[in-house]
């Protein structure tokens, strides 16, 4: 199996590159529109061909690249099926696991940042979304999410992966790229170190986040499979044109 954690940082968001060493066919975990064409030529220059798009939930922050890849060529749209997105050709959830030849992604539903998020378990690897981040998790506070559900869902279906399972989350603002489920469980400041539920939901309440700047563009974009909205505004034209530059992580 192939293996490549990309970045892109307009939205500080994950991009996981999974490919198949027996076919050559590759799978981009929640792509981002802006870095496309980047995603594309690395996946390429792997040898690799893009067989689909797999998305962890609605995303808020950015917009993905799912449907320019399905156009530019010809990749499937994969999804939680609990969406119900039109645009989604294989709906995935927990009895239907997404394969793809010798490629397996178990999904592990997770909800409580949205309803129906997802998290991908991958050999050794978990990729968590955004249910669960290095030292943190996402917000609970818009798209149905709900801090006691995202408690469970963390404690009840990712702490009891193995200790040693890889985390590698949907998004990091301070440059730290993969983690385990025992660090998370010993040092995560709101969900692990014995944080009880009543603690985490106390933290959760008084966290007095900013509502998100590109959400009302973000998730009608994305209930479309990755359509930029026409009328954005110029100062969030950034989140759908090409980056100039691309960092990877």
């Amino acid at each position: 199996m192939i293996f490549r954690q990309l970045f892109e940082d307009i939205s500080s968001t994950y991009t996981y590159l999974i490919g198949s060493e027996q076919t050559g066919r590759a799978i981009l975990v929640d792509p981002v529109l802006p870095t496309w064409q980047r995603d594309l030529e690395v996946t390429r220059d792997l040898g690799l061909t893009l067989a689909y798009t797999l998305e962890t939930h609605i995303h808020a922050d950015h917009i993905t690249s799912a449907r320019m890849m399905k156009q530019e060529v010809g990749s499937g749209i994969a999804g939680p099926s609990l969406d119900g997105l039109p645009c989604t050709d294989v709906p995935v959830d927990e009895a239907n696991p997404f394969e793809m030849d010798d490629v397996r992604l178990e999904a592990l539903h997770t909800p409580g940042h949205t309803d129906n998020h997802m998290a991908y378990k991958l050999g050794d690897r978990v990729l968590t979304g955004d249910a669960l981040l290095i030292d943190g998790c996402g917000r609970t506070d818009f798209q149905n999410g709900h801090a006691p559900t995202l408690y469970r869902s963390v404690h009840d279906k990712l702490f009891t992966l193995p200790d040693d399972q890889l985390v590698h989350p949907g998004h990091d603002y301070h440059g730290r790229w993969v983690s385990t489920i025992g660090q998370e469980k010993g040092r995560n400041a709101r969900l692990g170190q014995g944080k009880s539920e009543a603690e985490f939901l106390e933290i959760m309440s008084n966290l007095n986040l900013a509502h998100p700047k590109f959400i009302d563009h973000a998730v009608p974009g994305n209930q479309a499979c990755g359509e930029c909205p026409s009328d954005i505004p110029e100062h969030l034209q950034k989140y759908c044109g090409e980056m100039e530059q691309s960092p990877q992580g």
